[in-house]
Formats: C-alpha cells, structure tokens, sequence
C-alpha cells in the first residue's frame, strides 16, 4: 500500500516538476523572436487490478508540445512577403518622385527659365546679355537633365547593391533552414517519432519567416519532420538538408541589368512577393521606364531646338549650327550574338514618333525585324546588304549584315546623360532668318520661343513640357498607389502578427498563475511522499 502511495506521489512529483520547468523556460522566452509557448501535456499511468478494483498509478508526462496554428503561421508568412514588397517598391518610388517633382531637382524650372531666355532674345535679338543668358539657361538645363540622370544611377547602383545583400541573406536563410532540418530529423528519429524539438521548429519557423521577408515562399511539410520550401513557380529553394543557391547575373543586353537566377536557370519573371520582387518591380516598372522617358523629353528639347537653330543665321550671317549635342554617338548600339555586321543609330530632325523604349533589330538573310522591347511590337524591313531604316524618331544604317545578325539599342536611355551645350559664343546663336544683318530680325527666335508650347513629341500631340508631367504624374501615381498598398499590408501584417501572438505568444500573467498551481501541486505531492513514508515507518515498527 505504501509503495503505490509512494510511486503515484513520486510520479506527480516529477511531473509538476517538469511543468515548473517549462513554465520557467516559457517566462524566460517572453522576448525570445519566434518562441511559441510550450506546455506540459499530462496523462493518467494506466490503473492495475488488484484484487478489489482498479487502483490508479499517478501521472505521466505525456508530451510537451508548443501552441503553434498551420493557417496563422502561413497567413503571417503570406502578409511578410507582401509587405516587404510593397514597402521596399515604395520607399524606393518616393525616391524619383522626390527627384523629378521638386522645384530645385526636377526640370520644369529649368526648362521654363530656358524658354524665358528665348524670348529675350526674341525680344531684343541684338542684345549679347540677353544671348549669353540664353546660352547659359541652355547649359543649365543640359546639366539639370545630367544631374537627374546621374542620381538615377546612383539608384540603380544601390537597388544592385540591394539586390546582391538580399540574395546573399536568402541563401545564408536557405542553407541554415536546411542544417536545421536534418538536426530536426534526426531528433524526432531518436524517439521514434514520438516528440519533437519544439525550441528547433520555433528555429526554423523563425528562418522561414525571414525568407518570406525577402521572397514569397510555399511551404510543403514532409513526413520525416522535414520541410520543402518553394520559391516563384515550384523552383525548390530547400529539399530535406540540401539548399539550393540563388545568383545573380547581367543581362547580355546590359551588364548591369542584373537577373535572378536559381541553380543557373533565370527566375527574374517568377519571383513573386517579398523584398527582391519590391526591388526588381521598381526597377522594370518606375527607375528604368522614368530613365527612358526623361531621355526622350531631353531629346525632344535638343533635336527640335537644333532642327529650328539649323534654319537660322547669327549676328555674323552665318548659317546657324547644333546648341546641343549628344556626343559623337547620339544613339549607342550593341552586338548581340557573334554574327557579323555593324550598326549606327542616330536621332531623326523630328522625334515626334520617338518612344520611351529599348529596341531589337534582328537580320534573318532577306528581312529586319525591328522590335520596340516596351511592348513586343514589330516592324519589318525587307532590304539586304548595306540599308538604311526608318524607325520610330530614329535612322538606322547597316553594314555586312548576315543571317542571325542582331543588335540591341535604346534611343533615349542615356540621353540625359550625354546632353550637352556646343556654343560658348553668343554671336553664335542664330535669331535670323537672314544672312544679312537685319537688326529686329527674330524670326527663327520666335520659333525657338514658340517650340515650348508645339506638340513635337508622342505623334505631334504633347509638348516638351507635357511629357515631363507625364512623367511626373507616371512616378507620382505609382508612387501614391505604393503608399496605399504598403499601408493595407501592414496592416494586414499586424493582424497576422496579432494572431500569432495570441496564439503562441508568452502571457506573463498566465505563466505566474502556472506557476503558482504547479508550485502547490507540486509541494502537494511533496507531502503525499512524506505521508508515504511515515505509514512505511510505522509498518516497519509494527513488525520489529
């Protein structure tokens, strides 16, 4: 009797025992990142026949398991990969709407303060102050254009350097993720399957919402313990204890064009989700389209001004000459490919059909396909040998062209960057439309003047101005539409991350009950032993 008194008291004992501890253990993880509570799972020790009935042999501690949900864990790493999407495309958004909106940054004023200088010298064509004015209004919005094109480098260079941290963070993620499932693995084979390392699974719950911040992930859990992860469409990231590794590489169109690349096959248009799809969206949807369209407004500026300059004469009646120049090369192209050929590109004296766009020209034996990269719409040219084409705002001329010839060039894409002013004298700036000198003569300066409110760009239907609104207005609406989904995501986020808490979250107060019930539980079996063993001492006494 004493015995079974003694076993039942002894098997509470060691279970409040564990309780305490893990209670403890839940107390000292309050601020642990990841932690899910834990708690001691009790079952009765099966009762034995003896005789009269069934007697009951005291408690077992039949698990400890952690308070986790399926549905809110992948609803949490669901809400983490669209926020961090959404937050790094806007704060990057904000960036170029900021550059191209502010007076002192963006280029209204300074293509305003130019016009303004124009009809000075329209006004007064003779006047050398109102000609060098001219010429350094011109200077200053060539400059404006360079600088803006400049910090659009230098945030294409930082989203490259982002991109390169936010791989390099996935694949350290992905390789921990793996290392803990094998340790996992290996823990729930060592009791049959029977427990599991909770302390591990919040480990790696924990990696797995890291890489949900930095990609969108699908998660598949394996029997063995083991977990799958997925990333764009079914590209495995990790399988049991091996990681895969993501890279990055230039594009042979551009070199700093970097593309995702899982295991060597290019993944750019399947990520979804997270930090890196944020930056590769602002790259291909606002840095990228804003660079093109900034290029073509500078284009259109200097190719219409010099058309117009060209037809004039100055103060020395001589034929007007280029105000701007976009260096020996106006248009750069690049060979795609080893077939032979060689092509030059350069602006047409109207750039009314000029696109914002990259192109492809392609050489089959007999025809040229010229593809506009924006949409994937073709014009074909049917000539051979050495031609010249007329694309979109741009001549095209072509020399030992080959089957399988292909090169690649984008118009407007660094435009802004090469802009210059060529005249320095302001005798040179020619307001005639004469070769003698006429004093008053201001006919080409009107026209010079009048060009800032003329439809020149975007099939004749914008001015120069209007399609830096609508540029500004481009960025600005992506970047108010970012605001707005970041805004819904974080919340979204929050109630995900509420959720969780609430769940698996440390209750500080509960945990100081717990511990309080299994502290007098525990002192409960405690004295049940020393009853165990007075009634043994008796016994003991009784038979001496």
């Amino acid at each position: 009797m004493t015995m079974g008194i003694l076993g039942t008291a002894v098997s509470g004992l060691k279970a409040f025992q564990r309780s305490l501890e893990t209670t403890s253990h839940n107390i000292a993880n309050v601020n642990t990142e990841g932690y899910s509570r834990q708690r001691v799972e009790l079952a009765t020790t099966p009762a034995q026949f003896r005789g009269g009935g069934y007697v009951g042999n005291g408690v077992d501690v039949a698990n400890i398991t952690r308070s986790y949900d399926q549905f809110v864990t992948n609803q949490l790493r669901s809400s983490s990969s669209a926020f961090g999407e959404m937050d790094q495309f806007h704060k990057l958004a904000s960036q170029v709407d900021n550059i191209l909106a502010d007076e002192t940054t963006g280029m209204a004023s300074a293509m305003k303060s130019f016009f303004n200088a124009v009809n000075d010298v329209a006004s007064d064509p003779s006047s050398s102050p109102a000609r060098q004015v001219m010429i350094s209004e011109a200077k200053l919005v060539s400059q404006q254009f360079n600088g803006i094109n400049t910090k659009f480098s230098q945030i294409s260079a930082g989203v490259n350097k982002n991109l390169e941290l936010t791989v390099k963070d996935i694949n350290t993620l992905a390789s921990d993720i793996a290392d803990l499932n094998k340790q996992i693995v290996a823990d729930i084979n060592r009791t049959s399957g029977q427990r599991v390392p909770n302390d591990l699974l919040d480990e790696r719950d924990l990696l797995i919402a890291r890489v949900s911040e930095k990609v969108d992930v699908s998660v598949l859990d394996q029997a063995d313990g083991s977990v799958s992860i997925f990333i764009g469409k079914g590209q495995p990231l990790v399988l049991a204890n091996n990681s895969s590794t993501i890279s990055l590489s230039g594009s042979e169109k551009d070199p700093n064009h970097l593309e995702v690349f899982i295991e060597g096959q290019n993944a750019s248009r399947e990520i979804a989700g997270g930090e890196l799809k944020g930056l590769l969206r602002f790259r291909d949807e606002v840095l990228e389209p804003a660079r093109l369209q900034l290029g073509m407004v500078a284009t259109g500026l200097a190719v219409e001004i010099n058309s117009l300059h060209k037809t004039g004469f100055d103060l020395d009646g001589n034929a007007g000459t280029a105000l701007f120049s976009f260096g020996a090369t106006e248009i750069e192209t690049k060979k795609l490919g080893v077939a032979a050929g060689s092509v030059t590109a350069s602006f047409q004296v109207s750039v009314a059909n000029l696109s914002p766009s990259d192109y492809q020209l392609d050489y089959n034996g007999t025809d040229y396909t010229l593809t506009k990269l924006s949409d994937n719409s073709t014009t074909t040219f049917t000539a051979g040998g050495t031609t010249t084409l007329s694309g979109p705002g741009f001549d095209i001329s072509t020399t030992g062209m080959v089957s399988g010839s292909s090169f690649f060039f984008r118009p407007t894409y660094d435009a802004a960057k090469n802009i210059n002013v060529i005249i320095d004298d302001p005798r040179k700036i020619a307001a005639s439309a004469s070769a003698a000198t006429v004093p008053g003569d201001n006919e080409v300066a009107l026209k010079l003047a009048g060009l800032e409110n003329r439809s020149v760009l975007n099939s004749g239907t914008d001015t120069i101005t209007d399609a830096y609104g609508q540029l500004i207005s481009s960025v600005g609406s992506s970047t108010h539409s970012a605001q707005i989904g970041r805004a819904a995501q974080e919340t979204l986020l929050n109630q995900a991350q509420g959720a969780r808490e609430n769940i698996s979250g440390v209750n500080l107060d509960e945990e100081a009950a717990n511990l309080i019930k299994f502290q007098n539980s525990y002192q409960a079996a405690a004295q049940a032993i020393s009853v165990a063993s007075s009634l043994f001492d008796t016994l003991i006494g009784a038979v001496r």
